[in-house]
């Protein structure tokens, strides 16, 4: 029994396994006699570098049984393979990532926790996305000249030109080219960042990098305000836009490892370790421990948005008068006070050891082309990625523009700050799964849909004053919990210790949000019924109820942990029994396995 040999993740016995010989090598809860044939529960230490007889009997490693008898002929099944798949998967979810990391683990602290959540206040995107983008189409306005009237004419509430890009063009033009401009340089900045984010400890660098080009921008534009200086106003919006953006990516991939070295999380991991609770207790308690983190700082966020709105309010009102030149200089004051309240604190976590031979650069663009390459292995999580860009769409294009509709923003804020704190509550309470929360947000997002197609043919529809009242508080309560659950929803689906790639590669297609507005636009142009463009977001919402509906949480637990094997054999050369050991070491460290919640609340 002491002979080593393997092959292809499969493990040979020459006679069924005694309960010491299994105790010898694993953790068992309670060791009984093992015939050939009967499924073993190995628990959570299973096969990492156990010594493997070389003959005959077959045991494998993802069915957790032997397959085979002595003389090579093969043994029934006792259970399906969807069932031991789903064994693998939950152990699979938090276990160690078999890739070397470098790094001390650390213990989130209340002061990180809290100024993680009050950070995103100050990036909630009312000063680099919203005013900026006001600030910045108030200045080409002053700037332009009415196209039937000339060069040296102001522009009226008609067509409005600006030279730019070499070329004569409308300022609808200019705002649509600069915005693809801007996402291809975030497309670029999110594959660099984001593949070299997961190497090493050096991450919190880029959000406060980020931080401090966003609050320069917000800053910049206390010395834009006259019409002559909207190029530079430009150029202060996209990378304004860009530094929020990157700031927010980076700071939402950074709460998983929050969650993880939460103390009791931690504290969990050692009644795991004990037996005092059960591998699905300890996941349970791995998805509310993220769920938490995500519902509270949106709710804070929502919460801090009104305290923010009514300063910015304040400054408007003791400074704008009606006329265009006191508008600039109010909406340039905003920009600035937006950007004075972000807040950045952060712990330097461990992350993976460069490959052999790499740098960091070249790391970067070799994990890309190996997550490229496995494209096939992460079916799930691919899968989740075209719902929830679908879903996003419906989203995005049924929501209204808060912006003209200033007397509702309040009140839209303040149902956001319920609805979330509801929807953790009922989460927390029935202890429901993220997809399942995600899949109530979805089924609310195709209400407002059906809704607006009601409006086709009957006078309601989005067609009076009060519907919009009431949408405001049905999207606050109902429909604003999706983009805290749909964040922690991603982290359920990507493999572990590459969450700051995959977070990248989920902003890069939510930036994409141009279908849905383009269809629903054209569909609007040509019929002149604008409720008509709510049947196709409706048949998108559909689709993507559909696909979200059939993405498999826990296998996708089983690809990640293939996909993480298979670069830490290709791109680092560990041979199997190297990743089976490393995994096992980082384990012991970390305590790292699968379990659940009995009660335990994690509060603000």
């Amino acid at each position: 029994m002491r002979e080593a040999a393997e092959l292809s993740g499969d493990f040979w016995w020459t006679e069924p396994p005694s309960p010491t010989e299994l105790a010898r090598h694993f953790t068992l809860g309670e060791a009984t006699q093992v015939t050939l044939g009967t499924r073993i529960d190995l628990g959570l230490n299973r096969a990492m570098t156990m010594p493997l007889p070389k003959r005959h009997v077959i045991f494998d490693n993802q069915l957790q049984r032997p397959i085979a008898s002595p003389k090579g002929i093969p043994l029934p099944l006792q259970e399906s393979r969807r069932d031991t798949d789903l064994d693998l998967a939950a152990e699979a979810a938090l276990f160690a990532s078999p890739i070397p990391m470098t790094g001390e683990r650390r213990t989130t602290t209340l002061r990180e926790r809290w100024s993680w959540y009050i950070y995103y206040v100050g990036n909630s995107g009312l000063g680099p996305f919203k005013f900026a983008l006001a600030a910045w189409l108030n200045l080409l306005h002053r700037a332009g000249w009415d196209p039937e009237l000339g060069r040296g004419s102001s522009c009226s509430d008609g067509a409005c030109h600006l030279h730019m890009f070499g070329a004569e063009r409308s300022t609808h033009s200019i705002v649509l080219i600069t915005n693809a401009i801007s996402f291809g340089l975030q497309a670029a900045v999110f594959l660099i960042l984001g593949s070299m984010a997961d190497y090493g400890s050096w991450r919190p660098h880029i959000v406060t990098i980020a931080t401090v080009i966003g609050w320069g921008a917000c800053f910049g534009w206390l010395g834009v305000m006259s019409p002559p200086r909207w190029r530079i106003g430009t150029i202060l919006y996209v990378g304004g836009i860009m530094a929020y953006h990157v700031a927010l990516t980076f700071w939402t991939a950074a709460f998983l490892a929050l969650a993880r070295d939460h103390p009791e999380m931690q504290d969990n991991e050692k009644r795991l370790a004990s037996g005092e609770i059960s591998k699905v207790e300890f996941e349970h308690c791995d998805m509310l421990a993220r769920n938490n983190l995500a519902h509270v700082s949106f709710a804070l966020c929502s919460a801090g948005e009104l305290v923010v709105l009514a300063v910015l309010c304040a400054i408007i009102l003791a400074i704008a008068r009606g006329d265009p030149e006191s508008n600039t200089r109010a909406l340039s004051i905003v920009c600035a006070y937006a950007a004075g309240v972000w807040i950045f604190y952060e712990q330097h976590r461990p992350g993976q050891q460069l490959p052999p031979g790499t740098t960091y650069l070249t790391a970067g663009f070799r994990q890309v082309y190996h997550t490229l390459k496995q494209f096939h292995r992460l079916k799930q999580t691919f899968l989740y990625l075209v719902a929830y860009f679908f879903l996003g769409e419906c989203l995005n294009a049924t929501d209204f523009d808060t912006l003209t509709l200033n007397y509702l923003l309040l009140d839209g804020i303040g149902a956001q700050v319920i609805g979330i704190c509801v929807s953790w509550l009922v989460q927390q309470r029935w202890l429901l799964r993220t997809k399942a929360m995600l899949l109530i947000n979805g089924f609310f997002i195709l209400l407002i849909t059906i809704w607006g197609c009601i409006g086709i043919t009957q006078p309601i529809g989005f067609k009076n004053t009060w519907e919009f009242w009431l949408y405001q508080g049905f999207y606050g309560v109902f429909v604003s919990p999706f983009r805290a659950v749909s964040q922690a929803m991603i982290s359920e689906v990507v493999p572990r210790g590459k969450e700051f790639l995959f977070f990248s590669l989920f902003a890069i297609v939510s930036q994409t949000s141009v279908v849905g507005f383009a269809v629903a636009r054209a569909i609007i142009d040509r019929s002149g019924n604008t409720n008509l463009a709510f049947t196709f977001l409706l048949a998108l919402g559909s689709v993507a109820m559909i696909i979200l509906s059939r993405v498999d949480v826990e296998q996708s637990h089983y690809e990640c942990r293939k996909y993480l094997e298979d670069e830490a054999v290709h791109v680092y050369h560990l041979r199997h029994g190297q990743v089976h050991e490393v995994a096992e070491k980082l384990a012991a460290r970390d305590g790292v396995g699968l379990c659940s919640i009995r009660g335990d609340t994690f509060v603000v």
